[in-house]
Parts: C-alpha cells; sequence; structure tokens
C-alpha cells in the first residue's frame, strides 16, 4: 500500500497506516486520523468499489447522513490489479455492536436518510440480481431455508412470507438503493446513528429492499417511526419490505457459522419479522 500511496497520491504517502479490517472482499487500512484506504482483495469486490467511485459522489450531496464518497481514487498499477480507494474516517461503532441511545431519533434519522436516497435511478445505474428485484423472485431460496427452520417457526414464517409475496409488485420506477443495509453497515456516535457506510451493493429497484432494515434494528413501535419518517411507504411497500427483512434473516441465519456478528443481526431480524 505504502508504494501505491507513494506512486499516486505522494502527498498522503507519509501518514501512518494501520490495519483496520481484512474482510473476504477488501483490506481496510486507517490512514492518517481522517482518513480510510479501501483495497479489493478480488475482482468481484473490485467491480463494487467501482461502483462507490462512479456514484457516491454524486449522491452524496443530497443525503442527511455522511456516506463514504471517495476522496481519491486509486489507479491498477504493475504490483495491484485494481482500483481503490481512499474515502473519509468516520468515528462511531456499527449498530450491530452499539444500538442508538435513542432508537426513536434513530428510526426517523434512517427514515429520513433513505427518503432522501430513494431517488429515480439513470439507467446506468448498478444492477445487482439479487437486490432491489421483484420480491417473488426470492420464492425460491425462501423456502428452500424455511425447511431448515423448527416447524413452529416455519409454519409462522411460512404465513408471513405468503403474505408477502402476494402483495402488489413495485410498480414506480427503479430507485436508488443502498443494497445491504443492515446494522453492521450502519455508524453509531454519541449514542445517534452517524454514517451509513459500504455502498458496494449500491442498485436500483423496488425500496423494500432497503427498507427491511425497519425490522433489523427496531421494535414495532420505533419501526413505525421509520416510516413515518420516510413518508412515502403504502401498505404494499411496507409488507415486501416485511418479506425482504424475512428473506434476509435467512441469508444471515445460514451463511454465518462462522460471522456470530451476521448471525445475531440474523436472529433479531427473524424474531422481529414474527412479531
Amino acid at each position: 500500500m505504502r508504494r501505491l500511496l507513494d506512486e499516486q497520491h505522494p502527498d498522503l504517502a507519509g501518514l501512518p497506516i494501520e490495519v483496520a479490517a481484512n474482510g473476504w472482499d477488501n483490506l481496510v487500512c486507517r490512514l492518517g486520523e481522517e482518513l480510510l484506504v479501501r483495497l479489493p482483495r478480488r475482482a468481484l469486490a473490485a467491480a463494487l468499489v467501482a461502483h462507490e467511485q462512479r456514484w457516491l459522489p454524486e449522491l452524496a450531496g443530497r443525503l442527511p447522513l455522511p456516506v463514504p464518497a471517495p476522496v481519491r481514487v486509486g489507479q491498477p498499477a504493475a504490483r495491484y490489479p485494481w482500483s481503490w480507494s481512499i474515502v473519509p474516517y468516520f468515528p462511531g461503532r456499527i449498530a450491530a455492536d452499539a444500538a442508538p441511545g435513542d432508537p426513536w431519533s434513530a428510526a426517523a434519522a434512517l427514515g429520513g436518510f433513505l427518503d432522501a436516497l430513494h431517488a429515480p435511478a439513470p439507467a446506468e445505474a448498478p444492477v445487482n440480481p439479487h437486490r432491489g428485484i421483484p420480491l417473488a423472485a426470492r420464492a425460491e431460496s425462501v423456502l428452500t431455508r424455511l425447511t431448515h427452520l423448527d416447524p413452529a417457526d416455519r409454519a409462522a414464517a411460512l404465513r408471513i412470507w405468503e403474505a408477502a409475496a402476494a402483495a402488489p409488485a413495485w410498480d414506480g420506477p427503479p430507485l436508488w438503493l443502498h443494497g445491504d443495509l443492515h446494522p453492521a453497515n450502519i455508524l453509531v456516535e454519541g449514542g445517534r446513528v452517524s454514517a451509513v457506510i459500504d455502498f458496494g451493493d449500491l442498485t436500483s429497484g423496488d425500496p423494500a429492499t432497503d427498507l427491511s432494515v425497519a425490522w433489523m434494528l427496531f421494535t414495532a413501535e420505533q419501526r413505525a417511526a421509520l416510516r413515518r419518517a420516510y413518508g412515502r411507504a403504502d401498505d404494499a411497500t411496507w409488507e415486501r419490505a416485511r418479506g425482504w427483512a424475512l428473506a434476509l434473516s435467512l441469508v444471515f441465519l445460514t451463511h454465518s457459522a462462522d460471522n456470530p456478528l451476521m448471525r445475531g443481526i440474523g436472529e433479531r431480524t427473524f424474531r422481529a419479522v414474527l412479531d
């Protein structure tokens, strides 16, 4: 990394570097006090970083919470094959580890954030084959994962899924979506939601996908506060959002054997959906 900085951003090359996260997709390092460097570790992740580089600077200016729009872009080099980013460092802890001190305020903040984000997206917006799509397209995977539940939970979850799947489909224009909005991608500082991070799955489509976060963090009363702040989720969209919350909770539960953080999100979301 130091060599990449020397070659492409020499004015930053003297800042201290400290590994912050070494994930499946990205190596993330602190760069001084105010910056992070995100280096993709595989081609798929590089494509997601490219989406952030292209679109986040354009979206950030109209969003009411900070987002990690790149402040510098790194280019492929002889020793490193992909584009990479330098982004702002936001203090705070992820909401999965540090719940907001005032969840009603947090619900309203996220509702307002999604209201601002969910504007019509251009035709060239990124396409995600798994998010923002019609809920019916998730049916096969949901029904398969339901077979792994105990009978009582399975019956209750199936009723919820069938109600969500029967809701009218989204018939508006494709809207900008975060695409992966869960408590590990929301920062909390001083008890308040302070930033939304990790836009690699940025896409467009049905806003119900993002609204599923309401079941990942909040009680029924707090979800109502999020819906009021969002202001435009009709009953069909809210029903689909509950279906998305169920579908995503099952993904987290069945693919997080080695990730207790995501499994915990899955368990909480599943119980909130069944509430």
